[in-house]
């Protein structure tokens, strides 16, 4: 059901500067991790809340698309304003519709770091933030990309730890980080 395909630096655009590159393959570690311990599970299993808070991994992933991958890099870090016109004010992203494919899900997640790797690749590490949500954080306390990145690395691995210990619940599987 999912791609757990290795990305290289080849798969993505031309980084800026070496300390782009290796902060890019952090992240690209990441996103592996959260298909890879996903990966065997069906639509059933995926929508399956396992904690008392109710969350499903189905729904951690598309916050992930949705609330880190656009939000930040696309929002934040190139400023799109179509985009930013359109971000919802709640906790939207964490619901998955009944009638909406899993896989649908996973694509999206997919497209959208596809899409922040276009973002990061044309900005410079110490590029000032296009625009922030004063809204939701008040003052700024991420001010370039390298800020963001360290952001989005931070919170896609705290995620990939829920997504471990929900998988461990769901099936007994575990995920080996070995490096």
């Amino acid at each position: 059901m999912t791609d757990t395909t290795k990305t290289t630096d080849t798969d993505h655009p031309a980084a800026p500067d070496g300390e782009v590159r290796a902060l890019l393959a952090v992240l690209d570690g990441q996103r592996r991790h959260v298909l890879g311990i996903l990966d065997g599970l069906d639509d059933q299993a995926l929508r399956r809340p396992v904690l008392p808070s109710g969350w499903h991994c189905l729904g951690l992933v598309q916050h992930l698309a949705l609330d880190v991958e656009r939000f930040w890099f696309c929002a934040v870090v190139a400023g799109d304003e179509d985009l930013i016109a359109s971000l919802p004010s709640g906790d939207e992203a964490w619901h998955v519709a009944p009638d909406t494919p899993a896989t649908d899900v996973l694509a999206g997640y997919r497209r959208d770091t596809a899409r922040a790797d276009a973002v990061i690749a044309a900005t410079p590490a110490d590029a000032p933030l296009a625009w922030w949500p004063h809204d939701l954080f008040s003052a700024p306390h991420l001010h370039t990309l390298r800020d963001v990145l360290l952001h989005v690395i931070t919170e896609t691995a705290c995620h990939c730890g829920h997504l471990d210990a929900a998988r461990e619940l769901i099936d007994g599987r575990t995920w080996l980080v070995l490096t």
